[in-house]
C-alpha cells in the first residue's frame, strides 16, 4: 500500500521533471524553426545536463541541512523562472539559460524528494518498494512532458507550451503540503556544514556503489546511443528503431512494477549482479541480431535487467550511507551520472565511427564486469549488522 506522503512525492516529481522534459523536447525545436544549425541544438541540450553537473553537490547538502520543503521550492522557482524565460524571450540564449535552469532546478528537487523518500523507509524491503513506485515518475513525465508540449506547439505554438509548461512545477508545491516537514536539529547541521561531500568518496562501501551504478547508467546510454547507428546499418526504418527503443522504456516501467510484489523475498546484491549478468549477455548477442524483431526481443530483456537497477542503487544507497550525509551521496551519485551522460556520448561517437557500432556493445559488456567485480564488498556492506537504513529521527512516514 502506498502511503499519502508517498503518493505526494512522485507527483511532485512528476509535475517538476515533466516540465524539464517538455522544455528539452521543445527549445531543440524552437530553435531549429528559428534557423539556428544542428550544431547549437547540440548545445543547447548538453546545458540540460550542465545544470544538474553544477548544482549537485549543493543540492544534496542543502537537502541534508533542510530536508524536503526548501529545496523543492527553490527548486521549483528556478524550473518555473527558465520555462518563464522561453516563453517571454524565445531567444537563443533566453532558451540556453533555460536549459540550465529547467536541468538544474529539477535535480535540486529530485534529490530533496529521493532522500525525504528513502528516510520514509524502516527496512530494506519498504526501501525497494519506495524506491521502485518513485523511480516510475520520471519515466511517465518523460513521456507526458514532451507529448503535452508538442501537442500544444501544433495546436497553438510555442508560447502556449512554455505557458503550460511553466504552470506545471507550481503543482509541486501543493503536493509539498502533503509531505510531513522533517525537524532539523542545530547540532546535526552544524555537523554537516564542517564536511565536504568529496569526502564520502573515502567511506568504501558508497564508492563501490558509486562504481556500479557508473557502469550500470553507462550501458543505458550506450544503448540509446547505439541502437539507432546498429538499426541504420540493418537498413531498419525510423519507426522500427523508435519502436525498438520504446520496447525498451516499456520494459523498464514493468519491471518497476514488479519489484513491490517480490521486494521481500529479493536481496539488493542479487539483484544488481542478476542484472548485470543478463545485461552482459544480452549485449554481447545484440550485434548478432538481424532485423527489427530480435533486435526488439535484446531490448526487452536489457529494458527489464537495467530498469530492475536504480531501485536497488537508491535502496543501497540509504543503507551505507551514514544517515545525516543521505543528501549529499545522493548529490554526488547525481554528478557521476550527469558528467557522465555529458562525456561518454562523445567517446561513442568517435569509438563507434572508428571501429562501428557492434564493438561498442562488446565494450559494455566488459564495462559490466567492471561493476560486477565491486558486487562481493557491497554484499558484505549490506550484511554488516551495524547498517540501518534509516535513524530515530527520519522524518514521519505518514
Amino acid at each position: 500500500m502506498i502511503s499519502r506522503p508517498l503518493v505526494a512525492l512522485i507527483g511532485g516529481q512528476v509535475c517538476l521533471h515533466a516540465c524539464m522534459a517538455g522544455t528539452r523536447m521543445a527549445a531543440p525545436l524552437l530553435a531549429l524553426n528559428q534557423g539556428h544549425s544542428t550544431w547549437a541544438v547540440g548545445i543547447l541540450l548538453a546545458l540540460f545536463g550542465l545544470g544538474p553537473a553544477c548544482v549537485a553537490l549543493s543540492a544534496g547538502r542543502l537537502a541534508d541541512r533542510h530536508g524536503y520543503h526548501r529545496p523543492v521550492a527553490i527548486g521549483v522557482a528556478m524550473v518555473v523562472s527558465g520555462a518563464l524565460l522561453a516563453l517571454v524571450f524565445q531567444h537563443y540564449l533566453a532558451l540556453c539559460v533555460a536549459a540550465v535552469l529547467t536541468g538544474g532546478g529539477t535535480t535540486l528537487g529530485g534529490l530533496s524528494i529521493q532522500r525525504t523518500a528513502g528516510r520514509s523507509a524502516s527496512d530494506p524491503t519498504q526501501l525497494k518498494r519506495i524506491f521502485s513506485w518513485l523511480a516510475l515518475g520520471p519515466a511517465f513525465s518523460n513521456f507526458f512532458g514532451p507529448l503535452a508540449a508538442g501537442v500544444l506547439i501544433d495546436a497553438a505554438g510555442f508560447r502556449a507550451a512554455f505557458a503550460f509548461l511553466a504552470l506545471l512545477p507550481l503543482l509541486t508545491l501543493w503536493w509539498a503540503r502533503q509531505v510531513p516537514r522533517e525537524p532539523v536539529t542545530p547540532a546535526a547541521g552544524g555537523r554537516r556544514s564542517t564536511l565536504s561531500a568529496l569526502d564520502l568518496l573515502r567511506h568504501a562501501p558508497l564508492r563501490r556503489l558509486l562504481v556500479v551504478n557508473w557502469t550500470m547508467s553507462t550501458c543505458w546510454d550506450v544503448h540509446a546511443f547505439v541502437v539507432p547507428i546498429l538499426g541504420h546499418e540493418r537498413a531498419l526504418s525510423a519507426s522500427a528503431i523508435g519502436s525498438i527503443l520504446g520496447a525498451f522504456a516499456v520494459a523498464s516501467v514493468g519491471v518497476r512494477l514488479l519489484i513491490p510484489l517480490v521486494a521481500h523475498r529479493v536481496k539488493e546484491w542479487q539483484v544488481l549482479l542478476g542484472a548485470m549478468a543478463a545485461s552482459a549477455l544480452v549485449f554481447a548477442l545484440y550485434p548478432l541480431s538481424v532485423d527489427a524483431w530480435t533486435m526488439g526481443l535484446c531490448s526487452v530483456l536489457l529494458g527489464t535487467s537495467l530498469g530492475a537497477v536504480q531501485p536497488m542503487v537508491m535502496a543501497t544507497l540509504h543503507q551505507v550511507t551514514p544517515h545525516d550525509r543521505q543528501g549529499q551521496a545522493l548529490g554526488l551519485r547525481s554528478l557521476t551520472i550527469h558528467a557522465s551522460a555529458s562525456v561518454m556520448p562523445m567517446l561513442f561517437g568517435a569509438a563507434g565511427a572508428a571501429i562501428g557500432a557492434a564493438p561498442l556493445f562488446w565494450a559494455a559488456t566488459a564495462l559490466i564486469g567492471v561493476g560486477a567485480s565491486r558486487i562481493g564488498g557491497l554484499r558484505r556492506d549490506l550484511e554488516a549488522p551495524s547498517l540501518s537504513p534509516a535513524a530515530p529521527d527520519a522524518a514521519p512516514r505518514g
